[in-house]
C-alpha cells in the first residue's frame, strides 16, 4: 500500500501546471486564428511604384527661356517666382555690334535688287523662248535655237528662285536680330533667372531662365517593376500618396487608407527605363480630384500603389516568399485571348 501511495504522489508531482495548460490553449487559439486569417481574410495585391508629378501635356512642362540672338543682356523685366502673362517681356538683349543691323539691312536691300534683276532676266528669256518657238513653227528658226532658248529660260528661272530664297533668309535674319526682347510664350511663372545683366554676353540659344506654365492638367509618373507589369494595364485603379501630404496607407486594404488620392492608369511605356522598370502615367479619376495646383506642383514626389487582384493573405505570403508574380486572374479579355491564341499556334 505504501508503494502505491508513493507512485500516486509522484504522478501528482509531474502533473502539467495550470499556467502551462493555459499557455498551450492560447497558443492553439492563436494558431487557429492565424489559419482563419491566412485563408479567409482578403488581401488587395498591389504593384508599388514611385515617381513625380508632371504635366500631362508636354507643352505645359518646365521649359527653358533661351536667347533669340547673340548679344549682351541689357535688362531683366522679371524676378524669380514672378508670374507673367503671355507676350510679356522677360529680358532685353543688346547686340554686341551696333552696326550689325545696319549691315544686315544693306545686305537685304542688295538681295532684293538681285531678285528684281533675276525676275527681269527670267521674263526676258521667256519672251525669247516663245519667240523662238513661233519662228520654228513658221520654219524661220532651227530646233537647236529653240532648245537653247528653253535651257536659258530654265536657268534664269532657277536663278530667280535662288535669289528669292536668299532674300527670305536675309529678311528672317534681320527680323530675328531686331527682336531682341525675349517674351513669355504663355501664362506662367519664372522659376529662376540664370544670369545677371549689364556685362553678361550670351549666344543664340543659350539658356537664360527656367519657366513653368500655370494652370496645367497634372498627372503622376511612377515606375513599377517588370515582375508586376502583366497585370498593369490602362484603366487599373491606383492609390497615390503625394510627398508633403499627410497620409496613412495600408497596402493590403486601400479602402481604409487615409490621405491618399485615387487615380487610373492612362498608359504604360512599351520599353523599360535604364533601371529595368516601366513608366506608368496615372491621371485623376473624374469626380475625385487631386489637391489644387497651389499645393500640388510639378516635380512633387509621389508614391503609387496600382490595385491588382484580391487574394487571401496566405496566398500573398506564399507568393512573396517564393518571388512569384501577382495572380494572373482578372486580366482583360483581350490579353487572355492573345495568350490562348499564341498557345494554340505553338
Amino acid at each position: 500500500m505504501r508503494e502505491g501511495r508513493e507512485v500516486f504522489n509522484c504522478m501528482e508531482k509531474v502533473k502539467t501546471p495550470r499556467w502551462a495548460s493555459m499557455f498551450a490553449k492560447i497558443l492553439l487559439a492563436f494558431f487557429l486564428l492565424s489559419l482563419i486569417v491566412m485563408f479567409f481574410v482578403p488581401w488587395q495585391q498591389t504593384s508599388k511604384g514611385r515617381g513625380e508629378v508632371i504635366a500631362l501635356d508636354p507643352n505645359n512642362r518646365v521649359q527653358n527661356i533661351n536667347a533669340t540672338v547673340d548679344g549682351r543682356l541689357d535688362k531683366w523685366f522679371v524676378r524669380d517666382g514672378m508670374e507673367v502673362k503671355k507676350g510679356e517681356a522677360i529680358v532685353s538683349i543688346v547686340d554686341i555690334d551696333p552696326d550689325y543691323i545696319r549691315r544686315l539691312s544693306l545686305e537685304r536691300n542688295a538681295a532684293r535688287k538681285k531678285l528684281e534683276a533675276a525676275r527681269d532676266a527670267r521674263a526676258t528669256s521667256l519672251k525669247n523662248y516663245k519667240r523662238q518657238e513661233s519662228l520654228f513653227s513658221q520654219g524661220l528658226s532651227s530646233k537647236l535655237e529653240v532648245e537653247k532658248a528653253r535651257i536659258n529660260y530654265k536657268k534664269l528661272q532657277s536663278d530667280e528662285a535662288e535669289a528669292a530664297a536668299a532674300l527670305a533668309q536675309k529678311e528672317v535674319k534681320l527680323a530675328r536680330q531686331k527682336t531682341q526682347t525675349v517674351k513669355a510664350p504663355q501664362d506662367g511663372i519664372i522659376l529662376r533667372t540664370l544670369h545677371g545683366s549689364g556685362s553678361v554676353f550670351v549666344k543664340k540659344g543659350e539658356k537664360l531662365a527656367v519657366f513653368v506654365p500655370k494652370e496645367v492638367a497634372l498627372a503622376a509618373e511612377i515606375y513599377v517593376s517588370g515582375n508586376d507589369l502583366p497585370l498593369v494595364f490602362p484603366g487599373r485603379k491606383v492609390r497615390l500618396q503625394f510627398e508633403g501630404w499627410p497620409a496613412v496607407q495600408f497596402s493590403g486594404w486601400p479602402s481604409v487608407a487615409v490621405g491618399t488620392f485615387a487615380g487610373t492608369v492612362l498608359s504604360i511605356d512599351p520599353s523599360a527605363s535604364m533601371g529595368g522598370k516601366f513608366r506608368v502615367i496615372v491621371v485623376p479619376i473624374k469626380g475625385q480630384e487631386w489637391p489644387d495646383n497651389v499645393y500640388l506642383r510639378q516635380g512633387t514626389r509621389v508614391y503609387g500603389w496600382v490595385l491588382l487582384n484580391t487574394v487571401s493573405i496566405g496566398y500573398e505570403l506564399w507568393r512573396t516568399f517564393n518571388g512569384f508574380p501577382p495572380s494572373m486572374e482578372g486580366r482583360p479579355d483581350s490579353l487572355n485571348t492573345q495568350t490562348k491564341t499564341s498557345g494554340t499556334k505553338k
